[in-house]
């Protein structure tokens, strides 16, 4: 079992930053890829950016790409997405989640383990 723990969600004015961090706790960290997911009101959740167990492989959707950061500290145990330049479609409740091995995922079926999710709100 992995227990994550969000935080670093709120709202923003359009091209600001936010910082969004996870804290994973239950399960040996490395074992597991993690990855950030977003889900905006009726719409389905999407896959945002991933990051394997050693933090050496980073993969992020076409839509964040070049805005957003994944990152990961093994020692803390925690998961970072620093989002820069942020616009009104980014406003959505963001997850991170851990995956069932250490690869890094994009399919959410590949991923065990939720958080309870944070609020993204960019304002235009």
């Amino acid at each position: 079992q992995v227990q994550l723990v969000e935080s670093g969600g709120g709202e923003v004015e359009a091209e600001g930053s936010l910082r969004l961090s996870c804290t994973a706790s239950g399960s040996p960290f490395t074992d597991h890829g993690m990855g950030w997911f977003r889900q905006a009101p009726g719409n389905e959740r999407e896959f945002v950016a991933s990051i394997d167990g050693r933090g050496r492989i980073t993969n992020y959707a076409v839509s964040v790409k070049g805005r957003f950061t994944i990152s990961r500290d093994n020692a803390k145990s925690t998961v970072s997405l620093q989002m820069a330049s942020l616009k009104p479609e980014d406003t959505a409740v963001y997850y991170c989640a851990a995956g069932w091995t250490s690869s890094a995922q994009g399919d959410p079926r590949l991923y065990g383990y939720w958080g309870q999710g944070t609020q993204v709100t960019v304002s235009s």
